[in-house]
C-alpha cells in the first residue's frame, strides 16, 4: 500500500495556520504567570525564586481535564449508599496497616496527644484514609499543576493563591524536587494544600524541619495542630453508631439553619440535641456508651431509615473541615476507632 505524500499546496495551507493550540497555550499560559508577578512579590515571594520557577514551566491540560471531571454540588444529583464507600476505606487491609502504624508510632502519638488534646487514632486514620499510611502520595509537579489549574480560570483565585504559597515553600527552603503531590496540589502523608503547609506544619521531632513527606512525626503533629487550629474539643469523640426506633419522627429533626460551607453535606444532618435528648428520644448506642448528657450532638443515617445511623459531635464537623465529605468523615472516624480496638 502506498503512503499518501502531503503536497506543497497542502503543507503551506497547514503552516498559515499558525502555531498550534499547545503553543498558544503556552504563550498565553506564560503572559498569565507574569501578570501575576507583582503580587507575588508583594505578597513575600522572592523574585529570584518567581523568576527562577515560572519560565520552566509549561501548561498542563491533563490536570484541567482532572478538575472538570470533579462532580459538581447540584442539587439534583443522587447521593449514593455509604455502605460501599465504608467498605473500600475502612476494609481490613487498611484496618491492619493502621494498627501496625499505631504500634510503631505510639510514643510519638502518645506525646502528640498530650500536647493536643487530638486522639492518637484520629491522627492516624487521617493518614490512612489520605496516602494509605505514606504508600503514596501523588507524582504531579505542584507549581506546574497550579499554574495551570489557575490560568483555566475555573477556581483562579484558590489556584493562584496555593501557586504563590508553593514559591514561599522554596522561599523556606523546600527544595524544588520536593514539590510533588496530588493533580489538584495536595501532598505529602497528611495531602496539605501549600497554603496550609505553610500556616500549620509543625516539626515533631525537634530537628527544625516539618517535613510531611517522609517524618511520622512530623506529619502525625501537623495533623493534630490542624485539628487543633479547626476546634478539636479533647475528651469528646467525632461522633458513635446508633439504632433509631421505629416512629421516630425525622420531620422534627430538621435542621433549620444553612451551612455557609458544604450546604449540601450539613443540610443531611439533624439538627443538634443533647445526649440526654437523643436518648430520651429512643435512640440506642451501639456497641458502646452514652457520652455526657450535656455533649450536643446531630443525627444522619447515611443509608437511609432503617440503617446504620450515627451521632455526631463537633468534632466531626472538625473532621469535615479537613475534607468536606460526609461519607470522608464517616470513614475517617470509623477507621480511627477500629485503628484503636
Amino acid at each position: 500500500m502506498r503512503r499518501r505524500i502531503m503536497g506543497w499546496g497542502a503543507m503551506a495551507a497547514l503552516l498559515a495556520i499558525g502555531p498550534s493550540a499547545a503553543a498558544q497555550d503556552n504563550v498565553g499560559f506564560q503572559q498569565f504567570l507574569q501578570s501575576i508577578r507583582a503580587r507575588a512579590i508583594s505578597e513575600g515571594v522572592r523574585p529570584q525564586t518567581f523568576d527562577a520557577v515560572a519560565p520552566t514551566l509549561t501548561f498542563n491540560p491533563r490536570v484541567v481535564e482532572l478538575d472538570r471531571q470533579q462532580p459538581e454540588a447540584s442539587p439534583n444529583a443522587t447521593i449514593p449508599a455509604f455502605a460501599p464507600y465504608k467498605a473500600r476505606h475502612v476494609d481490613a487491609a487498611r484496618i491492619n496497616r493502621g494498627r501496625a502504624a499505631y504500634a510503631r508510632a505510639r510514643p510519638k502519638l502518645e506525646r502528640i496527644e498530650r500536647e493536643t488534646g487530638v486522639p492518637e487514632e484520629i491522627m492516624v486514620a487521617i493518614w490512612g484514609h489520605e496516602t494509605n499510611y505514606g504508600s503514596y502520595t501523588g507524582d504531579f509537579d505542584l507549581p506546574r499543576s497550579l499554574a495551570s489549574l489557575a490560568y483555566e480560570g475555573r477556581r483562579r483565585e484558590l489556584f493562584t493563591g496555593e501557586f504563590i504559597a508553593t514559591l514561599k515553600m522554596i522561599d523556606r527552603g523546600v527544595p524544588r524536587d520536593r514539590l510533588k503531590g496530588s493533580w489538584a496540589g495536595a501532598f505529602g502523608y497528611p495531602q496539605f494544600l501549600p497554603s496550609v503547609y505553610l500556616r500549620l506544619a509543625r516539626d515533631g521531632d525537634g530537628d527544625g524541619r516539618a517535613d510531611i513527606w517522609s517524618n511520622e512525626a512530623d506529619t502525625l503533629a501537623s495533623i493534630a495542630n490542624y485539628f487543633v487550629n479547626a476546634g478539636w474539643r479533647a475528651g469528646q469523640p467525632w461522633g458513635f453508631a446508633v439504632t433509631v426506633p421505629g416512629g421516630f419522627s425525622r420531620a422534627d429533626m430538621r435542621s433549620r439553619t444553612l451551612s455557609p460551607r458544604c450546604p449540601r453535606v450539613h443540610e443531611r444532618h439533624s439538627r443538634w440535641r443533647t445526649m440526654a435528648e437523643w436518648r430520651a428520644l429512643g435512640i440506642v448506642p451501639q456497641g458502646r456508651g452514652w457520652p455526657a448528657d450535656s455533649v450536643l450532638a446531630s443525627l444522619i443515617e447515611p443509608d437511609g431509615p432503617g440503617r446504620t445511623a450515627y451521632l455526631l459531635t463537633g468534632n466531626y464537623r472538625v473532621i469535615l473541615d479537613y475534607n468536606c465529605s460526609n461519607f470522608y468523615a464517616l470513614s475517617v472516624g470509623l477507621l480511627a476507632d477500629e485503628v484503636a480496638r
